[in-house]
């Protein structure tokens, strides 16, 4: 830890390190670890628990009037009514983790009055800590980081993770791949959404997107990509994404290109959009299977169709508070 670096960025590290000594030791013997099955696919284990309590201790000792939000407990720790928030993420990439595969992460960010000020993504298995502070730049342990310098897709190498639960509209996905692998050198799934971006931010890799993230997923990550000379945020391009489940990151112009790609897969795309992808996965399946894109353009499509020609209405989106422990 630096006496360089903000008071609450030096905690945040303290507290990574922590959770990353906890994995570290358990990566010795993790075929003795415990798993449970949050849903199919979707994998905890008493080190992400352990982890999680690590962190926790550490920040709320440092802060006791903080708030937490945290995959594993939630919110049921820290200040319910705090404008400070740390949004935690204790092992990204379970998954990998229980097979031996090194590739995941710690995860912490503090949000203030919903903006990320602090970050920090710790890669214990190269001990790596990515960290950045609002206005004061990203970096990799000592080191500077800005985000790649390629502006044309076709030269990039781009990060994304794959549905792996039941809904997860894998047909979508495909036809989603597909198109971004047929404008890009190549494509890579790590598996660890938080370390995916911050490849991103240290130009390791072009660009990344993924759907079905939850905010202690890109929390950290985000800051890193911004504070990077980078750009953040859902398929169609808006910038206040955190809670949509589902994020792009790049360059700026790499991100352009992406979203003009990504953005008709959008949960907040068009029905004229919806339709074309909809089109598109059936007759990639070779016949008319009904597809969630086409099912969701639907209703939308019929109350364009019954409505005389008021003027349009503006749409005001709810967020939804996510679910915790997911």
């Amino acid at each position: 830890m630096s006496s360089n670096l903000h008071p609450m960025l030096n905690v945040a590290i303290k507290a990574a390190r922590a959770a990353g000594a906890i994995i570290n030791r358990a990566a010795l013997d993790v075929e003795s670890v415990r798993v449970s099955v949050k849903q199919t696919n979707d994998f905890v284990t008493e080190i992400d628990q352990a982890a999680e309590t690590a962190i926790i201790e550490t920040l709320l000792t440092a802060y006791p009037g903080h708030g937490i939000m945290a995959e594993e407990s939630g919110s049921e720790h820290g200040a319910k009514d705090s404008e400070f928030v740390w949004i935690i993420d204790p092992l990204d990439g379970t998954t990998n983790f229980i097979h031996g595969f090194p590739v995941y992460c710690v995860s912490i960010a503090l949000a203030v009055r919903g903006k990320v000020e602090q970050a920090v993504v710790y890669d214990p298995t190269r001990n790596d800590i990515f960290c950045a502070t609002k206005g004061r730049g990203a970096y990799l342990n000592d080191r500077r980081i800005r985000v790649a310098k390629r502006t044309r897709l076709q030269e990039c190498l781009v990060s994304t993770g794959f549905p792996y639960r039941p809904g997860d509209k894998l047909k979508t996905y495909l036809n989603m791949l597909g198109e971004v692998m047929s404008q890009c050198a190549g494509v890579r799934r790590p598996g660890a959404a938080a370390l995916d971006l911050a490849y991103v931010a240290a130009g390791f890799t072009d660009g990344f997107f993924e759907t079905n993230l939850n905010p202690w997923d890109v929390a950290a990550g985000s800051l890193l990509v911004t504070e990077a000379g980078g750009l953040i945020g859902n398929y169609t391009g808006e910038a206040d994404f955190m809670d949509h489940g589902e994020c792009v990151a790049a360059n700026p112009r790499i991100y352009g290109q992406l979203v003009a790609t990504l953005g008709k897969y959008s949960k907040f795309a068009g029905v004229a959009q919806k339709m074309q992808v909809a089109d598109a996965v059936n007759r990639s399946s070779g016949r008319p299977i009904p597809d969630e894109a086409a099912d969701a353009a639907k209703p939308a499509a019929a109350a364009d169709s019954s409505a005389a020609a008021p003027p349009a209405r503006t749409l005001t989106r709810v967020r939804k508070t996510p679910a915790t422990g997911s």
